[in-house]
């Protein structure tokens, strides 16, 4: 096998994303087959000489040759997909969430383990270069004993209002890529969550039962804490920073800026803005995962970021959920019992 023959479903934002790197950027890799539903996402497909692009996504599961599926439609047809995928023999990539059910995750796990095809879950920020060395300084012992994680996630704007509406909530839709950072820095579990929400951004965010703006302290069971602080707006731009702190030091990863430039003048120093949202500030990521999963695949290894770790992300982010609606602190237990 020269090449690892792909099929995507959904051509979104992020479908996009996979198709262009993959094509363009990607030599042991190729697209055969895109879905999408509507035709914008189809002619995107066209213009880079897909073979069959269709809204059909019976056609990615019933042809033989395709050896992999990325799975980066809306969230609730995400556990059908993979489904499918497992029972035609098909090694999936999925975007998050597996789904909002701890028993439907189960339930794909298990499918999965079943049909033995790989499942890779799509939480990009661990494949960010700046997040990847602190992962690996804080794993090197450089910073000592983990004592705290600090992680500040702040959009530039929220999302549509529709959207919000069938997310599952900012801690379920947004959060839970900062839960499985936080759990993937400490390399130990979360026993314990408090979290608390306000509405501060927009009020139609909290008539459609969300919040847009949270703090979640996490409590691990080596003995570390996380604090995660969100937001659905950030007027300077999209923020993203990660600070961890041991016995032996402190390591941060600061925002990306548009350049690097700095100016000095009568009233201060002054410096270009935050990158403007997720698509430029996660660009290698994106391809980095990419290259993980299908290296992974070549090698006939685990991927890294496997179901259980979806899992795990979900069942943190119901404690979030829990602990707010109760405000009390929620042990996992509480959770999964």
């Amino acid at each position: 096998m020269n090449k690892i023959s792909i099929g995507i479903l959904g051509l979104g934002r992020i479908g996009k994303i996979h198709l262009q790197n993959i094509v363009t950027k990607i030599d042991n890799a190729e697209v055969v087959t895109a879905i999408n539903p509507s035709l914008e996402g189809q002619s995107f497909a066209e213009k880079f000489n897909i073979p069959n692009v269709s809204s059909d996504p019976g056609i990615v599961f019933n042809n033989p040759d395709i050896d992999a599926v990325m799975i980066c439609s809306p969230s609730p047809t995400h556990a059908d997909y993979i489904t499918r995928a497992a029972e035609s023999g098909k090694s999936i990539f999925c975007e998050k969430p597996l789904d909002l059910s701890l028993t439907k995750i189960q339930e794909i796990i298990t499918v999965t383990e079943k049909y033995d095809v790989p499942l890779m879950i799509a939480f990009n920020q661990r494949f960010d270069p700046d997040f990847s060395k602190v992962k690996g300084m804080v794993d090197e012992g450089k910073i000592g004993d983990l004592r705290t994680i600090k992680i500040t996630s702040r959009d530039p704007a929220p999302p549509p209002i529709n959207y919000i509406k069938s997310s599952g909530g900012m801690f379920l839709d947004m959060t839970i890529h900062d839960f499985d950072m936080a759990r993937h820095i400490a390399g130990s579990e979360v026993k314990e969550v408090f979290a608390q929400g306000r509405n501060l951004v927009d009020p139609a965010i909290g008539q459609a039962g969300d919040i847009d703006s949270g703090i979640v302290l996490l409590s691990f069971e080596n003995g570390a804490s996380a604090v995660i602080e969100n937001s659905r707006q950030a007027s300077y731009g999209y923020d993203q920073r990660l600070e961890v702190f041991g016995s032996k030091g402190m390591v941060q990863a600061d925002n990306n800026l548009k350049d690097t430039h700095r100016f000095w003048d009568e009233n201060g120093s002054h410096q270009s803005r935050s990158l403007d949202f997720f698509i430029d500030r996660y660009q290698e990521s994106y391809l980095n995962e990419t290259n993980v999963f299908i290296q992974s695949l070549f090698e006939g290894k685990t991927p890294p970021v496997t179901g259980e770790d979806g899992l795990q992300a979900t069942i943190i982010a119901l404690a979030a959920n829990k602990s707010m609606a109760e405000n009390r602190p929620i042990k996992i237990s509480e959770i999964i019992s």
